[in-house]
């Protein structure tokens, strides 16, 4: 099975609005479709809630709401699963959240990461073609005030910072599928390498029978470990760019589970549209990745515009 994976994408704000004036269809460059569209499977970090109700979260810094057509996005792209276990799920309140698991239901898209309950949140999904069986979990490390509870909505709470908390660790052992693909929310944003507590997570998340790990959340890319992607970075957003961490530029991963390799693609991602990255951009995304994987003992080649690296 190949699969694709993306990190933070967020249909709010900026997004919105080319949505609202061109369309879905703008939003990713048809080279970026194509290469989604070679994979088997795809899942990508949903970092807004899709809706038209509620109202922006006191305490909250930013707030991303999609509107309902943003979920035609996700269909286009062929998208098999949105984690929604981040710090934005819950900006508009739970009636927004709600509304995001009713437009995705209705798209025919699943969800892991968030619920109505803790249990729903907890929950994995499996996906299933040409008889694979696939796993998928979501949690976040931030915020605690977002984490779902017995009798109210939210995401899947995962407080990585004093430990991995057993909840974590078993629902991974539970699922019954041929792999396991674990999507954490963790980190602060804005930095260029994993943080000590994601560090320290990875290995015992590995050892409860996890495939692969693939997070987000720093919103740049980081290294791959062993079967660890540690950070996606982003997909697509209309987010101010630090012209030192270059938040402009990020990867889309091709991961074959069958095999030992993956494939990263670099992309630009532009006001409200990504596109392959190209020329001095390109050549920083080669130069960033082949650094920050050299750090975890992983090797990355160039080929044919593509920089293959081995995630086992």
């Amino acid at each position: 099975m190949k699969l694709a994976l993306a990190g933070d994408t967020m249909l709010g704000r900026g997004v919105a609005e080319r949505i609202a004036a061109a369309g879905t269809g703008s939003l990713f460059a048809p080279e970026v479709v194509a290469a989604v569209h070679e994979a088997d499977g795809v899942v990508l970090n949903l970092e807004c809630c899709i809706s038209d109700r509620g109202v922006p979260g006191v305490g909250r810094v930013f707030h991303f709401r999609a509107p309902p057509a943003a979920v035609d996005a996700l269909v286009e792209l062929g998208v098999d699963c949105v984690t929604l276990a981040n710090n934005h799920a819950l900006d508009f309140g739970p009636e927004a959240l709600l509304d995001t698991f009713g437009h995705l239901e209705s798209a025919g898209i699943p969800w892991v990461g968030a619920g109505r309950d803790v249990d729903a949140a907890r929950a994995p999904v499996v996906l299933e073609t040409g008889g694979f069986r696939l796993g998928v979990i979501a949690a976040a490390d931030h915020p605690a005030r977002d984490a779902a509870t017995a009798d109210l909505p939210g995401i899947a709470f995962a407080d990585l910072r004093s430990g991995v908390p057993a909840w974590l660790p078993q629902a991974i052992r539970e699922v019954d599928a041929d792999a396991v693909l674990l999507a954490p929310h963790w980190g602060p944003n804005m930095c260029s390498e994993p943080v000590p507590h994601v560090r320290a997570a990875a290995p015992a998340l590995l050892d409860a029978g996890t495939t692969v790990i693939a997070g987000h959340s720093a919103h740049v890319f980081h290294g791959v470990g062993r079967r660890v992607l540690y950070d996606l970075g982003d997909f697509v957003d209309d987010y101010a760019v630090d012209r030192t961490l270059r938040n402009d530029l990020g990867l889309l991963v091709l991961v074959d589970l069958a095999g030992s390799q993956l494939e990263a693609l670099p992309l630009k991602l532009e006001y409200a549209h990504t596109r392959l990255a190209v020329g001095d951009d390109f050549a920083w995304v080669r130069d960033r990745f082949r650094s920050a994987c050299e750090a975890f003992g992983t090797d990355v080649t160039e080929v044919d515009g593509r920089l293959v690296a081995s995630w086992r």
